[in-house]
């Protein structure tokens, strides 16, 4: 018997709004000031339900124009609805490009909601033998379920479920999935402006439904009611049968099922990704590649194992073919990455990258770069902590293509040797030197008692102050204003872990063409930004403030702070004293042990056991919710929830001070030496990483004690 074929239809808008408030506490905005928030939160949903579950068919349906038919019902219909954010309305133009160059079609009926069309394919699929997938977190769908049609709904903190007749009835507490729209009717909508029956929210319409079966059963027995309830009821029985009508999924849009249409192809990848590359979504193009590996693994199910997942249709389309023979990994997908891309690499470019070896070369490039007015330098080491790290090499350049690049012995004298030689080029006043992240550069050089003196341009800190939103790290701010992808570093060395190499394992020439790239790309950069500060009057800004107090952190963090060890030593005994007590108090008040850490666990013992609240407020995965806000509210009012708090802070005070920051002590210096980072909050304070000092919560006696 053939396996079922499995459709797969996506509530557009549903998704694309769900991905821009995903986003909305650090939306994504590209250098153009696009807020792509939106496009790329709906994209990744897209990506994610292919890759998951390999459909045969998928459809996208989007509204246009609202429902005509349910605004000639009800003129108020959605009518409280707050106007679309302009991000959204300027993503849906990018969507649809995305969509038509993935092959994935695009219906659309103007008159109708996305809800109707879906409905209506759903159904017409079933008559064919289609098991149906409405991928939407709107809970309305649910009255379409069957048991060929399912709900694939993304959960809060990433996954799907799959809501199928049984979870639907568990849900609504049911017995048929049709008697949603009666639920619906009841209680009304707020979102789409259903006004429901006066008084009946979700129980109330629950029992109605246990008792009476549908919104005619209940009026029906109006007669059972009794008080205000009775009264209300009655009075508005058309508004009942108005807002079940409202609530009613339309099944009759007229929209055909064409499974050739719908049927799931490889995409033009060339087209998605000059349209990626254009809104600068660089991490996506790799997700398109593996997402649509054929090689890909294709043995995914959902959540509860209701779908089985099928490999992409192959298609016969120009280039589909080589693209097929690529698996999603490694070097496999970054050369396909740079065969789609129109990003220009090392090997498209004209360059002169020069070694430079010691004696007489060293001396003629020493003088010609004493004639430079303004040079770029990157050192080259051995890790990242600029306190142990040792100089590898260091790469220069001072025009566009060229570049040279000065190798540095193991042997510590001969590397002191070395770099005294290029002593008079950093501590000449008269000649500005350039970098990407200066402070780093500043701080290994330190090392070897050279102070870097003169003008300094810092383009991460430059394009910090042109576009504070954005990430600032070299690769990224090379293909979005020179449209170049650079060297990885991991080609070089390999990936994090074990059996990664050292910079100075990696050879001579190698070594040469990866650090004067570094060189020459933040020189060009350097270029690009000088203007635009211009443009944005920060010049003033930029270098009278971010770079002295980039010098000024430099050497704060060189000095390091000094930690008492035995202090906190005994300090982490008494709080671990403190804490038992108030694990005790904790536990005598809840009349038994459990782990006040579990969230869950503690709503449980809250709100559940000890009903501290009649009406407890409840996550979006519906467990009670022991958020900071949510108890300090409360605390005032119950010894038990003031205790957890307590708990709480001494707990996080413990573990991220107290113990952890003996052991991020530098042996070499016996202090701690933190990054003050500028370049991280838009609103232009600074934050401490590598430990986190920011946090120490000083308002408490503990806290002023760390």
């Amino acid at each position: 018997m053939a396996e079922q074929k499995r459709l797969f239809l996506l509530d557009a808008f549903a998704l694309i709004f769900r991905g821009y408030y995903a986003f909305i506490k650090n939306p994504r905005i590209n250098s153009k000031g696009q807020d792509t928030s939106a496009i790329l939160g709906f994209t990744n949903s897209l990506l994610d339900v292919i890759k998951r579950e390999r459909p045969d068919h998928l459809a996208v349906c989007f509204d246009r124009g609202g429902s005509a038919d349910r605004v000639e019902m009800f003129s108020e219909y959605k009518a409280n609805r707050d106007e679309t954010p302009e991000a959204i309305k300027l993503a849906i133009p990018y969507i649809e490009k995305i969509l038509e160059a993935m092959h994935i079609p695009v219906i659309v009926k103007p008159g109708y909601e996305a809800d109707d069309i879906i409905g209506t394919l759903a159904k017409k699929a079933e008559k064919e033998g289609y098991k149906t997938f409405m991928v939407t977190p709107d809970k309305d769908f649910a009255q379409l379920v069957s048991e060929n049609i399912f709900m694939y709904r993304p959960m809060f903190g990433g996954g799907y479920e799959t809501w199928g007749i049984p979870e639907v009835q568990k849900k609504f507490e049911i017995e048929r999935p049709e008697q949603v729209i009666d639920y619906l009717g009841m209680m009304g909508d707020s979102v789409d402006n259903i006004p429901g029956l006066p008084g009946v929210g979700d129980k109330t319409a629950k029992k109605f439904l246990a008792a009476y079966g549908s919104m005619e059963g209940l009026f029906e027995n109006t007669h059972e009611l009794k008080g205000k309830m009775k009264e209300k009821v009655e009075a508005n029985k058309e508004l009942g049968f108005l807002s079940k009508k409202l609530a009613r999924i339309m099944l009759d849009v007229p929209v055909e099922f064409n499974d050739k249409e719908y049927e799931l192809d490889q995409p033009d990848l060339p087209k998605v990704t000059e349209i990626f590359e254009e809104l600068e979504f660089r991490r996506l193009t790799d997700n398109l590649i593996k997402t649509f590996s054929t090689e890909a693994s294709t043995t995914n199910q959902t959540e509860n194992k209701k779908t089985t997942s099928k490999p992409i249709a192959k298609t016969t389309a120009a280039g589909a073919g080589q693209f097929s023979l690529f698996g999603a990994t490694g070097d496999v997908t970054e050369a396909v990455k740079q065969e789609l891309s129109s990003r220009k690499t090392i090997k498209d470019i004209p360059h002169v990258y020069q070694s430079v070896s010691g004696g007489m070369g060293m001396k003629l490039f020493v003088q010609n770069l004493m004639k430079q007015s303004s040079v770029c330098f990157d050192t080259e080491t051995t890790g990242l902590n600029p306190i142990t790290a040792e100089l590898v090499g260091i790469a220069f350049s001072w025009e566009a293509g060229k570049g040279f690049y000065v190798p540095f012995p193991e042997d510590k004298l001969e590397a002191q040797e070395l770099i005294e030689q290029l002593r008079p080029f950093f501590e000449a006043e008269n000649i500005e030197k350039i970098g990407q992240n200066l402070k780093y550069d500043i701080k290994v050089l330190k090392k070897y008692s050279i102070n870097v003196k003169g003008k300094l341009f810092d383009t991460m800190l430059a394009h910090y102050l042109i576009n504070p939103d954005m990430r600032h790290n070299m690769d990224v701010l090379a293909e979005t204003y020179l449209n170049y992808t650079p060297v990885s570093i991991t080609e070089l060395i390999g990936k994090k872990g074990k059996n990664q190499l050292s910079m100075r394992d990696v050879p001579l020439e190698k070594q040469t063409e990866y650090a004067v790239e570094d060189a020459d790309i933040t020189y060009q950069l350097s270029q690009h930004f000088r203007p635009e500060l211009a443009e944005a009057k920060t010049e003033s800004l930029f270098n009278d403030i971010e770079v002295p107090l980039l010098r000024v952190l430099a050497d704060m963090e060189l000095e390091g702070i000094n930690l008492d060890k035995a202090f906190l030593q005994s300090l982490s005994t008494e709080l671990t004293d403190d804490i038992k007590k108030l694990e005790t108090e904790i536990y005598k008040a809840a009349g038994e042990e459990f782990n006040i850490a579990s969230p869950r666990q503690l709503g449980e013992i809250l709100f559940n056991k000890l009903k501290l609240v009649d009406k407890p407020k409840k996550t979006k995965t519906g467990q009670f919710s022991t958020a900071e806000d949510v108890l300090s509210y409360l605390a005032k009012d119950h010894k038990i929830i003031q205790n957890v708090l307590d708990y709480r802070g001494l707990a996080k005070l413990k573990s991220t001070y107290v113990d952890a920051l003996p052991e991020q002590v530098e042996e070499s210096t016996n202090r701690v030496h933190t990054d003050y980072m500028q370049t991280v909050a838009a609103t232009g304070r600074l934050s401490s990483n590598n430990p986190n000092l920011q946090n120490i919560p000083i308002r408490t006696e503990r806290g002023r004690q760390v």
